[in-house]
């Protein structure tokens, strides 16, 4: 079936991955984990994410998550794993879930037949989803999906967020972007992560970020102002095109009908969460 064009990205963008992506801001995620000894926050988000993989070391995480500095996982894995088990870090992880969902969109919002008609929506998109070559989209696969419709929706959201990030990682491969080089164009469009937070949680240094802005002027790729190029602008669009492409299955099994209402119910959750504060106000833009 075809959709309209782009319509799988926007619904991407605004109404599935922030919904995923409130567990890593929020502080119920590290006081689960601190209750079971982890507190480091780099150890806490590289075991909630890396859990479903099971208790493999750095190697396999920085291949996974691609944009992440390899020496800065290797500190902390697999060392995270003598203190507890990727089994407790999926539930504390899940725990964690249900009280940010429930604290940033409220009983009313939890107990509404939206949000069970969009879980089952998600769902629905996620039958359309491929393992092989999804290296954590497909460790996820194999968890079990989680009764309560919130969690349902969150758990949905995560496996389509995998997915996705999956095919980029692909994506990135044959655009030619090493790891820093794409944190670093990505930024340039002024919808990828600011340098403080590339450097807190994937552990860059500023002259990583400076190194790879050098390479990509000597490319063409960015301006002598740090902005894109045509040339620039060009390839973050191919990127995503391509990202697209590798990610069409789930949302062409929903459906045109579905991805519209996926996109209105989810798009409304999202502004929720985003009104309720999930996210640091400095985590996206220029600078």
């Amino acid at each position: 079936m075809t959709l309209p064009p782009h319509a799988a990205r926007r619904t991407w963008h605004a109404a599935v991955n922030p919904l995923h992506s409130t567990i890593y801001f929020s502080p119920d995620l590290a006081t689960e984990f601190a209750a079971l000894g982890v507190t480091h926050r780099v150890a806490v988000n590289l075991a909630s994410r890396s859990a479903a993989l099971g208790a493999v070391g750095p190697g396999a995480v920085t291949a996974a998550f691609y944009n992440y500095r390899h020496d800065h996982v290797a500190r902390h894995l697999p060392a995270v794993w003598r203190t507890i088990t990727p089994e407790q870090a999926l539930a504390a992880r899940l725990r964690a879930a249900d009280t940010t969902l429930r604290r940033l969109l409220g009983p009313e919002t939890i107990a509404s037949p939206e949000l069970a008609e969009a879980a089952a929506l998600a769902l629905r998109a996620t039958e359309g989803c491929v393992r092989p070559g999804r290296t954590l989209y497909a460790a996820h696969a194999d968890l079990p999906v989680p009764e309560e419709p919130h969690l349902r929706l969150w758990h949905a959201t995560t496996l389509l967020r995998e997915h996705r990030g999956d095919g980029h990682v692909a994506a990135l491969l044959l655009t030619g972007l090493d790891p820093v080089e794409a944190l670093v164009s990505h930024a340039a469009t002024g919808r990828g992560m600011t340098p403080k937070w590339d450097m807190a949680i994937r552990g860059w240094e500023q002259d990583d970020l400076d190194a790879a802005a050098a390479r990509l002027r000597a490319r063409g790729i960015l301006d002598a102002d740090g902005e894109l190029t045509e040339e620039g602008r060009a390839l973050r669009e191919r990127l995503e095109t391509e990202t697209d492409r590798l990610d069409a299955a789930p949302y062409e099994h929903l459906g045109a009908e579905g991805l519209a209402r996926l996109h209105e119910l989810g798009g409304g959750f999202v502004r929720q969460v985003l009104a309720a504060g999930a996210f640091p106000r400095d985590l996206t833009g220029k600078a």
